[in-house]
């Protein structure tokens, strides 16, 4: 696969994987991928941690459930990620980020105006819609055959220094190593994020995983192989729209954004005016 079609195609992967395990041959490609990013120094910061034994995936897949009950019943999620949400096909056209709110899952249509407020909030919980939403999620984890942790050095990792900042774009490049090469190797992969979102879930999260003081727990992922035949799942975080390059990209100064490309729909539309 040439590069740019594999960057064209990457994608979070919202829906089921298949039931097969992940071959020891494939996740061996995917950490050796992931060593191969570039790190400030060399520093290498990366730790990861495979996991497919079945007990421990069920036991991260209810903390995952259960802490995105949590974040639904209390009305944290609405509040917190509130700028990203889009409520109209004209407004995602415009903004080109962030999430369709019609994408969302079915039971939360019905508040799509409303789900910020008091009344509705209380509603959705009565109607039990955080509690379903946080079982079709603990589903998708536990179906999944692998999940990987990816943690930092601590020696390397520290917070409010540049050695952080530089520890985290390592990470960053990594991980895209290995979201990659998840579309080379027919399988897909998605954040496993709503424990985050708990202190407290994340905490047992880390006991799970038995992760030592010296490394520090930043992201836990859910692969597998894809199925022929996606089906769109009950919760769908997924927008494909990406900005347009004036939207993103300037020339030699912040004051001079990059325009479109001759030929493309955004420059036609823009003459057409």
């Amino acid at each position: 696969m040439e590069l740019y079609d594999a960057l064209r195609r990457r994608r979070t992967t919202n829906g089921p994987f298949l039931p097969d395990p992940v071959s020891p041959e494939h996740q061996r490609m995917l950490v050796e991928v992931a060593a191969m990013a570039p790190s400030h120094l060399n520093s290498q910061p990366w730790r990861f941690v495979l996991v497919d034994d079945r007990e421990k995936i069920e036991a991260l897949a209810r903390e995952s459930g259960e802490s995105m009950t949590q974040v639904f019943r209390d009305g944290t999620f609405f509040k917190r990620y509130r700028p990203y949400f889009r409520f109209s096909k004209k407004e995602m056209e415009e903004r080109r980020d962030g999430i369709y709110f019609d994408q969302l899952p079915s039971v939360l249509k019905p508040f799509t105006r409303q789900v910020f407020s008091p009344a509705a909030q209380a509603l959705m919980n009565r109607l039990g819609v955080p509690k379903t939403l946080g079982e079709d999620n603990r589903k998708l984890v536990a179906g999944s055959p692998l999940l990987l942790a990816v943690l930092l050095d601590k020696a390397e990792y520290r917070p409010g220094e540049l050695s952080g900042f530089y520890s985290i774009f390592g990470m960053g490049a990594a991980v895209e190593n290995i979201w990659l090469m998840t579309t080379e190797l027919g399988m897909g992969i998605q954040f496993v994020s709503f424990p985050m979102e708990v202190p407290e879930s994340w905490r047992r999260i880390q006991n799970l995983l038995e992760v030592p003081d010296d490394l520090e727990l930043m992201a836990v992922y859910r692969l597998g192989y894809l199925p022929e035949e996606k089906r769109r799942p009950s919760i769908d975080w997924t927008s494909t729209q990406r900005k347009r390059l004036p939207q993103y990209v300037f020339r030699n100064s912040c004051a001079t954004p990059e325009p479109e490309p001759e030929g493309t729909d955004a420059q036609r539309e823009e003459n057409g005016r």
